[in-house]
């Protein structure tokens, strides 16, 4: 398989390799005290896809996870750590991230040029607080294939029933013009009867989510994640696009050692 191949793949388990190393750590020591921690462990993912014709999809994927004082990998993502402002956490972060398509995924979209995916660059804070945690990410496109920029900002809380770890989120995405026009713009050229030529306009979508976490003995968790995505309305103007909302759900096992 193609390494290009690969991070698509992987790119797809994002969120479940996020909540397989968020959610695990949250109740333990710093990594300061605690040292490097590898996580092994296997996802599944399914999701629908905004674009007309597009199938929902439907992956088994390998799960690895490295987490010490100075870096955290997870997936397509790498974040090198900085130091910590008080109760906020900051880091620098890279992460591969496919969220285009080829005009074979459907026959609604023949006739348009490939949109690739590629590295995105950008920062990442977390601030917890006693009654929630907030996060900020920033992420611009380091390949120069959309110029795009993305601007998410979270909320979450985690509860426990028993040894039950629950923990919904509400997040705010900012995309800008540069990125909802290359991913859900249509050039003139590509335009035919039924697709008419659409120029994108920045766009904020909105996330709810439950993510659950399962201990099944130590060093060893389930965890499933449940969330949807109502699209901002440049999304869902274009032609491209035939669904308000997006909806994902993810699992995964993971042995933390």
């Amino acid at each position: 398989m193609h390494s290009i191949a690969l991070l698509r793949l992987l790119s797809s388990s994002a969120l479940a390799l996020t909540l397989a190393t968020t959610t695990a750590h949250a109740d333990e020591q710093p990594h300061e005290d605690r040292g490097p921690q590898w996580g092994l462990g296997v996802g599944l993912s399914s999701e629908t896809s905004p674009y007309r014709g597009v199938d929902t999809e439907t992956q088994v994927l390998p799960m690895v996870t490295y987490e010490n004082r100075y870096v955290r990998v997870m997936g397509p993502s790498l974040d090198l750590k900085l130091p910590s402002a008080g109760p906020v956490s900051l880091a620098l972060r890279a992460r591969y991230s496919d969220p285009g398509y080829k005009a074979s995924d459907a026959a609604e979209l023949q006739g348009m040029d490939e949109r690739k995916g590629g590295l995105w660059l950008g920062a990442r804070a977390d601030w917890r607080l006693p009654w929630a945690q907030l996060t900020a990410e920033w992420l611009g496109d380091a390949n120069g294939r959309s110029d795009g920029q993305q601007l998410k900002l979270e909320a979450s809380r985690r509860f426990k029933i028993g040894t039950v770890g629950l923990k919904p989120h509400l997040a705010l995405v900012w995309q800008d013009r540069d990125y909802v026009d290359y991913y859900y713009g249509v050039r003139a050229a590509e335009s035919r009867a039924g697709r008419a030529a659409y120029a994108g306009s920045s766009a904020v979508n909105t996330e709810l989510g439950l993510q659950l976490n399962l201990p099944l003995a130590p060093g060893h968790s389930v965890f499933v994640d449940l969330s949807h995505t109502f699209l901002g309305s440049a999304i869902k103007d274009s032609p491209l696009v035939d669904r308000s909302g997006v909806s994902s759900v993810r699992a995964a096992y993971v042995y933390r050692f």
